[in-house]
Parts: C-alpha cells; sequence; structure tokens
C-alpha cells in the first residue's frame, strides 16, 4: 500500500482545500477532548510555558555577569530569542505531532490514514493536536514584547512590517522542517531525534547572535539548512546590525521568498517519502 491514488480524481487546489478542512476538524476533536479536563490542559500549558522559559533563564543568569554576548545587548539577545521562539512555537503547535511519524510507520497504523481520502499530511499533522504548546508561544511572545519595549530600534514603516514578516516566514521554515524530518522517517522509520535536531536546536541556535558561532555553522544554517531566514536576517536588519558573512543587507527581505521555496522542497520530500512507504502488513 502506498501513495494517495485519490488525488488523480482531484484537482491540486481540490486536495489543499479539503486538506485544510480536514486538518481544522481533527485538530478541533483532539483541543475539544483537550477542554474536556480543563484543569490538566491549565496545569500542562503552564507546565509547558515553565519548561521553555528555562531557556531564557539562562540568557539572563548569563547576563548577570556579562554586559553583552557576541557584541549584543540584553535586549537585542531578547529579541532575538522571542523572533525564534515565537516563530518556533506557532510551527510547534500547528505542525509539531510530524515526529509521531516514525512510529506510525513502524506499528503500521499508518495504513489506515491511507485508506482515507484525506490527504496524509493533514492527518499526521493534525494528529493527537496539543493544545499545551500554546504555553511556548505565549512565552516567546511575552519575551518579543519585553525585547521590543526595551531595545533602542530606529522605527520605520519598513522595519515595523518586518517583525510579523520574519514570524511568519519564520513559521512556515520551521514548519517545512518539520515536514521534511518527517517524511525522512519513511526511510529511517526512527528519525525523530534527527528532526528534532534542526527544529528544537535550530530555535535554540537562532536565540544567540550569530557572532557567536563559527563561521561554518552560520554558513551551514544559511545557505544549507537556511534557518538564519527564520529571524537572523531579517532581525538584524531591524536592529541596524550588519548582515553575517558580509551578506548585503537586501538579505533581511528574502525571509518569504525562502519559505515558499522550503515549502515546495519539503513538499517534494514529502511525497518522494510517500510514495516509497510499504505497508507492514498488518
Amino acid at each position: 500500500m502506498s501513495g494517495e491514488p485519490w488525488i488523480a480524481r482531484a484537482s491540486r487546489w481540490d486536495v489543499l482545500r479539503d486538506g485544510l478542512r480536514a486538518y481544522g476538524l481533527i485538530a478541533a476533536m483532539w483541543m475539544r477532548s483537550t477542554m474536556a479536563y480543563r484543569v490538566s490542559f491549565v496545569m500542562t500549558a503552564l507546565g509547558n510555558f515553565a519548561a521553555t522559559g528555562l531557556d531564557f533563564v539562562g540568557i539572563l543568569l548569563m547576563f548577570s555577569h556579562v554586559d553583552s554576548l557576541g557584541g549584543y545587548s540584553f535586549g537585542e539577545v531578547a529579541f532575538l530569542y522571542g523572533t525564534s521562539a515565537t516563530a518556533f512555537g506557532f510551527a510547534d503547535l500547528l505542525i509539531g505531532s510530524m515526529d509521531r511519524l516514525g512510529r506510525r510507520v513502524r506499528d503500521g497504523t499508518l495504513d489506515s490514514l491511507l485508506l482515507r481520502p484525506v490527504p496524509i499530511l493533514a492527518q499526521v499533522a493534525a494528529d493527537r493536536f496539543a493544545l499545551r504548546r500554546v504555553g511556548r508561544v505565549l512565552q516567546g511572545s511575552l519575551v518579543l514584547v519585553y525585547a521590543l519595549l526595551v531595545v533602542d530600534i530606529e522605527w520605520t514603516a519598513v522595519r515595523v512590517l518586518m517583525v510579523p514578516m520574519m514570524l511568519v516566514s519564520g513559521t512556515a521554515i520551521f514548519a517545512a522542517v518539520f515536514v521534511a524530518g518527517g517524511a525522512f522517517q519513511f526511510w529511517a522509520q526512527d528519525a525523530s531525534e534527527v528532526q528534532n535536531s534542526f527544529t528544537y536546536g535550530g530555535t535554540t541556535l537562532l536565540q544567540y547572535p550569530p557572532t557567536v558561532f563559527a563561521k561554518d555553522l552560520v554558513r551551514g544554517v544559511t545557505f544549507v539548512v537556511p534557518l538564519a531566514f527564520v529571524n537572523w536576517m531579517p532581525a538584524l536588519y531591524v536592529l541596524g546590525r550588519e548582515a553575517p558573512l558580509g551578506l548585503p543587507r537586501a538579505v533581511a527581505f528574502l525571509p518569504p521568498v525562502v519559505a515558499v521555496g522550503c515549502c515546495a522542497l519539503a513538499g517534494v520530500v514529502w511525497r518522494l517519502g510517500l510514495r516509497s512507504y510499504r505497508s507492514t502488513g498488518n
């Protein structure tokens, strides 16, 4: 059993519409299930908020001993942290369940999803939709708001628009990494930790200025896995800083283009992975 044969009978726009509708219905089902135990939801959401906040506590502790980090002030690092954490938080909330795909491939439960006339990606992405992850979004957003209040930025219309642009583009880039990492599990079957190294590890990397990392690493997250376009490139423009690696300032406007490219590439990898899937026979 492999592929999605019903796609041939529908246009791509119909597939996209049906996929979004199915995603919404599945996510809503899991949210209703979650809200049936509201006290438990509040406690887990607060726990998620506190756990993710420990990363920022580490930054606070560092700045209790130093005045700057890689030439960046506390407010500037908080801005990097807030943009990275918020974008990743939205991606994790919307499509973070992709790391469960490997388990479904191993135990054969993916077969049941293939029988439904709904895109597999929508079903896997919404599987066990975890509303508690909103705690990560809230925590990152609060840090971002704080940073915007304390950092001395010479605001222009372009810089104002750059903030929501980097959040939307960053969310799309992280989502593409989630999808590509999930697709890799069709071959590896147990590669969730590899995926996490690029998603959870990537957001931790972007919370710090590029000046504290080796240039080879910065090149890797710029030209190989373009996580630098989540926040480094646009954020440094907002902060009035030079782009890393001596790149022109115009790269700050490329995140939407990079996001579209990443999503398109992730879609190709996903289709290749799905076509290579073979049922366990259970």
